[in-house]
């Protein structure tokens, strides 16, 4: 019996050992301190916003209500169908990206020579260019280009690495296609939110590492930047973040070696391998890039270590964050005023950089 239990004991000292040296990577605490500008500092939270929040109570019910094994498909119909788009003049054209499929964003009388690979989020399970035409939409306006919203393979369908592989071979496309076919692009940009900032800042990383052109500039709205699960935020704001908050809170009861080992399992990647988190890669000779997230989320410290540790090895990189919002509350625009707010810091930041 004491074999037994020594045995076992070894085998939980050996798996936390592998935990804490192979699959957790550096410590980040060095690239924990305050950074970047709060711009609606010292303001209290729109009325608009209540209702925001109002909607996400009511799909937590929704989740309350339904069986679990029906979650996933329950919420991608959710959010494929939530936001509607009723602007006049926009154009969404189907298009094959070297196998991956997407659609063209065109708000009216943009610079189509102009190009933007829009990486949309959802956890890499959700989500779709339908469900972010309010983002892609804006961002074509907003830029003055031409939006290519990629419809990456979703897990657990497909592997993790299926939605890198297609943004990358997507942003090789771009390079030489746009919406009136083959022809260079006078300009690129790269944007993605949530799990698609996550594909945005290993695909800016990645086009360096080949040497291939490199965004004039890129944008990154709330992003996963540690698949280690390492940033004090994850469990600091799980109380002040009404999306994400009641979606993960029962994982943050789980020991974060568990945690580590699942997701070694599900994706046979380290989860502190650069490929899918950025923040443990070289953040050197990156292009431009503005990073957005709220004070309040759980992914707040992804950013912001993120964002410390670019700007550590001299990369131009500006981190841009918002009181009380929801997690990627700029697709709540043009409703929510702090989302119309986010938007018009965008572009003005993608228009100074062609």
């Amino acid at each position: 019996m004491i074999e037994v239990f020594l045995a076992l004991l070894a085998l939980l000292v050996l798996l936390w050992a592998i935990g804490l040296l192979y699959l957790r990577g550096p410590d980040l605490i060095a690239f924990d301190q305050p950074s970047g500008r709060i711009v609606n500092a010292g303001q209290s939270a729109s009325q608009e916003f209540k209702a925001v929040v109002a909607s996400l109570d009511g799909v937590a019910q929704l989740l309350k209500d339904t069986p679990r094994r029906q979650h996933l498909a329950l919420l991608r119909d959710y959010i494929n169908n939530v936001f509607s788009l009723d602007e006049a003049g926009l154009q969404f054209i189907p298009v094959d990206a070297a196998g991956v499929k997407a659609e063209w964003v065109l708000a009216p009388n943009v610079d189509t020579s102009r190009r933007l690979l829009y990486i949309h989020g959802g956890a890499y399970t959700m989500g779709s260019p339908k469900s972010h035409r309010r983002l892609t939409s804006k961002f074509s306006e907003v830029a003055n280009a031409a939006v290519l919203s990629i419809d990456y393979r979703l897990m657990p369908e497909h592997p993790r690495m299926a939605g890198i592989e297609d943004s990358r071979a997507a942003y090789r496309w771009l390079l030489e296609n746009g919406p009136g076919g083959v022809s260079a692009p006078s300009a690129v940009f790269v944007a993605g939110d949530s799990a698609g900032g996550n594909l945005t800042l290993s695909l800016i990383a990645w086009t360096r590492d080949q040497g291939l052109r490199a965004p004039n500039a890129a944008v990154a709205l709330s992003p996963a930047t540690d698949g280690t699960l390492g940033s004090p935020s994850l469990k600091g704001n799980l109380a002040t973040d009404p999306m994400l908050g009641p979606l993960f809170k029962s994982l943050t009861k789980i020991p974060r070696t568990g945690l580590l080992w699942g997701t070694w399992l599900a994706t046979r990647i380290r989860p502190c391998d650069p490929v899918v988190s950025p923040v443990f890669g070289d953040l050197s000779n990156l292009p431009p890039l503005l990073v957005h997230a709220s004070e309040a989320e759980m992914l707040l410290d992804d950013s912001r270590r993120y964002v410390n540790k670019a700007l550590a090895a001299g990369s131009p990189v500006t981190l841009q964050t918002w009181q009380h919002m929801v997690h990627v509350w700029q697709i709540y625009h043009p409703e929510l005023p702090e989302g119309r707010e986010a938007m018009e810091e965008i572009g003005k930041f993608l228009r100074t950089r062609s």
